[in-house]
Formats: C-alpha cells, structure tokens, sequence
C-alpha cells in the first residue's frame, strides 16, 4: 500500500521507547538496537522517550548515536510532546517540535513501539494510539492487554488445547486477609518448587523460584511490589523454548514461525531470570536451533502458531514453551507482543537464523503496521438508516 513519506521520500518512524514499567532500563537498550538497524533508505527515525513519569519527550538526533551508546531520554521542555500533568490544563510552547512539524506537516508517518511492561506493552499505549489514528507496530489493544496478563493468556489458550502447567492465582486484597488460606491452597494444589510471577510483568522481574513455605511468603509480598495480581505456578522439570512468530505480509496467510531456539540457564541461575538474562553475560546459554528431533520442532512451530492465532496477536509475538524433560510434553508459559530487540534478544536473533535478517525484520513490521491502518480507514465509523 501507499504510505505518506517526507520531501526525500521517506517514511519518518518513531521509535518509542522508556516508559513508566519496571524494564525500562531494558527499553533503552532495545530502542537503540532499533535505531541503529532501520534502513536509512527509506526511513528517517525519530527517537521519542517516555520517562518514568509518563511524559513524552522528542529525542536527539540519532545521526549521532554511535555504536557503543545506549539511547537517553533529553528531558526539557522544548522537547516535550506530552504530560500526563497537563490534561486540562495550558500546553506549553514547544519551538523545537514546532519547527520539527513544520518541514512536513507532520512529525512522524508510523510509531514502533519498543516499551516493555505494564502501561507500555499491555494495551494502553496501543489505545492511545487508536484514538489518535496513528499506524503503530505490533499487536493490538486486545492481544497487547491479554498477552501481557499471565493468567488470562493460559486461560485462553488452554481453550485452544494447548497444555498450560497448573497454577493459581492470588489478587492483593485477598491475599492480605487470608494469606495462610491461599498458601494451604497452593500447597494442596501444587507441588514444590513453585515459581511466584507477577501476572503483568515481563523480564522475569518479580519472579522466584519456591521450594518451601516460607519461601513462598516472601515470594508473594516481592510479586506483589510489581503487580495486584500474583500467579503461583507448577514447576517442571523442562527445557525453556522460544518461538518467534511474524504476521505474513499476505494478509490473511498463515504466519512466519520461526525456528525453535534453547535458553539454557548456567552459572548458577536455576532458571531464566532477570538477573541471567541482563546482568551476568554468563547467565544463560542460547542455542539457535535448540537440539531436539525434527518431529519436536514442528510440533513446538505448530503450537506457537496456535497460540500467535488463539490471542489474535498482530505483527509479532515471543511464543515460550517448557518442554517436559521425561515426558517430550509442551506447555505454554508466556507470550511477548513487544519483545525484546537487544542484540542478544531472543526474537530477532530466531527469525535471523530462519532467513529474515534484522533489518529486513524492521522494514517488514513497519510495512505490516502500515497495511493494517490502511484496512482500518476503509471501515465505516458511522451507521446512517434509509
């Protein structure tokens, strides 16, 4: 389709990126990944961050980003595009945006979203987005928000079959009146280890690993410092999978599943969590493709697809399974519609080794963000009888 593009012919992206979650840290490093890979070509990029706060700032020139540096957010009012502060109230002068505006008409063609977390990846940036009519990449208000909610994601695509490891939940305020019921509960259920999760978190922040009660306690009050709603979940004995899914530029076809890729967990770290995937270089070992039988693979690429279709994701998405040790079952554990694009990343580095590099991923997702907003202007927003 058609697209606006600016005097050299270009599309102007925003890559959005920071945020008000706790992987805000981890925005920043795969936004500057992003910056650093779109073909200049055919795009020009404006970096916009979103500080802790919540306001929008315009970004420096990333001509000058070099190689080795992250993307910062340039807080100053010149600068800023929003505040959350200033609803109802006078907006400041923005000179500088001004300017910006005024070559084209316009400050960007199409955002990309590189925001991790709650208020980032679970919907609500998305619905801005809609309401302001604007060609964003990515899943959806309804796939971002259901994607990023651990429980109602396994609800879901245990209804399309798909194993899911037994679990239970706990929202704060029944937790605080009874937490010795709920702790009996998960221990008659389920049985150790367990692992604590917040229910809407990514990054494995807030993420424990349980082998007794007491354990459990202190588990469930450091979840509860990320989210209202905590998931006590089965451990099991498996192999951590990960899928990446693309939405096809056919609309309407089947989507890109890639090869299944291995994160094996080492020095120490029991499991993939946030201090092996960011902290420790040592912390995990990635194997593209994960050494399984072929038959598994194409089971493993079949159930993500299920699974990419069965939360009507959009664009892209991070499919993880467990692959049960002893038995060769699979289970879901979680799905990213924003997933991580630093250059140790998961997701890209999957669909590299099945033939599509980074920057063709890029240009594929902003092509993609561009033809959905294009069907979507041809609906009709009003209802007129005879």
């Amino acid at each position: 389709m058609s697209s606006k593009k600016n005097d050299h012919g270009k599309i102007r992206v925003a890559v959005l990126f920071g945020g008000r979650s706790s992987e805000h840290e981890v925005s920043l490093r795969s936004a500057t990944n992003v910056i650093q890979n779109l073909d200049r070509s055919r795009f020009d990029v404006i970096p916009i961050g979103i500080d802790k706060q919540g306001s929008w700032f315009l970004g420096e020139d990333v001509a000058k980003l070099e190689k080795t540096e992250t993307v910062q957010l340039q807080q100053d009012s010149d600068r800023m595009l929003f505040t959350p502060s200033l609803i109802g109230s006078q907006p400041v002068k923005q000179d500088k945006i001004n300017s910006q505006i005024s070559k084209t008409g316009r400050l960007f063609d199409v955002i990309f979203p590189v925001i991790h977390g709650p208020l980032c990846e679970d919907g609500t940036v998305q619905g801005l987005l809609e309401i302001a009519d604007i060609p964003y990449v990515g899943c959806g208000v309804l796939s971002s928000a259901v994607g990023m909610d651990k429980d109602i994601s396994k609800r879901l695509v245990k209804a399309a079959g798909v194993n899911v490891p037994a679990y239970v939940v706990v929202k704060h305020g029944e937790w605080k009146k009874n937490p010795k019921q709920f702790c009996q509960q998960v221990e008659s259920q389920l049985t150790y280890p367990v692992f604590v999760k917040p229910v809407n978190t990514g990054s494995s922040i807030g993420v424990n690993k349980v082998k007794d009660t007491q354990a459990l306690v202190s588990a469930i009050e450091e979840a509860f410092r990320f989210d209202t709603k905590v998931i006590v979940e089965q451990g099991i004995d498996a192999i951590e999978i990960e899928v990446s899914v693309l939405e096809s530029l056919d609309h309407g076809a089947d989507p890109i599943v890639s090869v299944p890729g291995e994160i094996r967990p080492q020095n120490g770290h029991e499991f993939y969590s946030y201090a092996s995937k960011y902290l420790d270089e040592n912390g995990a070992a990635i194997i593209i493709p994960a050494p399984i039988s072929d038959a598994l693979k194409e089971k493993i690429k079949a159930m993500a697809k299920t699974v990419f279709n069965a939360l009507d994701c959009e664009g892209m998405a991070r499919v993880d399974l467990f692959l049960e040790r002893n038995t060769n079952e699979i289970y879901f554990n979680e799905v990213n519609t924003i997933p991580g694009f630093t250059q140790i990343s998961m997701y890209p580095k999957l669909l590299v080794a099945s033939g599509i590099s980074y920057t063709e991923l890029l240009t594929h997702l902003i092509e993609l963000a561009l033809q959905r907003h294009g069907r979507k202007s041809q609906l009709v927003r009003e209802f007129v009888t005879e």
